[in-house]
């Protein structure tokens, strides 16, 4: 008798499955990383020409902002902090391929500290964290084979302001203390467009009741430029400001205005409120 063979057949394997637990684990990274990425490029300032006053680039100072530093090997690259300002720490994410160290100029009042730092070699990036006894610097140091900045430092704005509305209230002696600057109250949701002049503002703000517009240390050497408010219906209309410093002041609030200066070519430097902007394109 010839004995049946019966096929044997395979043991099933397993298919292999992808967690969903951890794909959405990695989707939900994924978002936030582009999340992150997006955020860290609108917080970044890069230098500009307007900003630099002679080799020294001059950043407006802002809480949370990522400031831009390209260095060089063989090249000192010096950051100066506001006089009087008292340095705390400093970390970097590469203390082995970077120099890194600080040091002092003037004396007094003046005295202000120095964190010099230089690249071992071009191609580098890390950043650098400063910490000091009135705020904290956030930069991003870039190293390339090129030129490198000679050196940068800070403007603050609320600093000036504040010493600017203090300046004015000794000087009217016995005004109310209503006059006085409510830091709590400063918005700073205005948009600046246009050309790039030298004057071109760095910034505008306002308390609810004035309007601040900062422009670079620059505009003390050049011919600062009219300013003209902006109807809704696009004509200009002049307004009352004064020059306090490198501020103008204006005493009402608007939604937009324009900076023009010039014959033949004329710059024009438009700012306009940002919650008034957006009403606008809705309406």
């Amino acid at each position: 008798m010839v004995s049946a063979v019966m096929p044997q057949v395979a043991a099933s394997q397993p298919v292999p499955t992808v967690s969903r637990r951890a794909t959405h684990r990695r989707r939900t990274a994924s978002r936030a990383l582009g999340t992150l990425a997006a955020a860290n490029r609108a917080a970044t300032l890069e230098p500009g020409r307007q900003g630099f006053i002679n080799a020294v680039q001059v950043y407006p100072y802002g809480e949370g902002l990522l400031f831009q530093v390209y260095t060089a090997p063989e090249r000192i690259t010096d950051i100066a902090l506001q006089a009087g300002e008292a340095l705390v720490a400093v970390a970097s994410g590469d203390t082995v391929r970077w120099v890194i160290g600080d040091t002092t100029s003037g004396t007094g009042a003046d005295k202000r500290t120095h964190v010099l730092v230089k690249p071992f070699a071009a191609g580098l990036a890390t950043n650098l964290v400063i910490t000091t006894d009135r705020r904290s610097y956030h930069l991003a140091l870039t190293s390339t084979g090129g030129a490198a900045m000679a050196g940068l430092s800070w403007s603050y704005s609320q600093d000036a302001l504040i010493a600017l509305k203090r300046s004015a209230e000794d000087a009217v002696g016995g005004a109310p203390v209503a006059i006085g600057l409510d830091v709590d109250r400063l918005r700073f949701d205005y948009a600046i467009s246009g050309d790039k002049p030298a004057w071109r503002p760095l910034r505008a703000f306002d308390d609810g009741r004035q309007t601040f517009i900062e422009f670079p240390a620059s505009l003390a050497v050049g011919e600062a430029p009219p300013l003209f408010l902006v109807a809704r219906k696009g004509e200009a209309q002049l307004v009352n400001y004064r020059l306090r410093g490198r501020y103008y002041v204006v005493d009402r609030l608007f939604d937009a205005a324009e900076l023009r200066l010039g014959t033949r070519h004329q710059d024009v430097v438009r700012i306009d409120r940002v919650g008034a902007r957006r009403q606008r394109r809705a309406s």
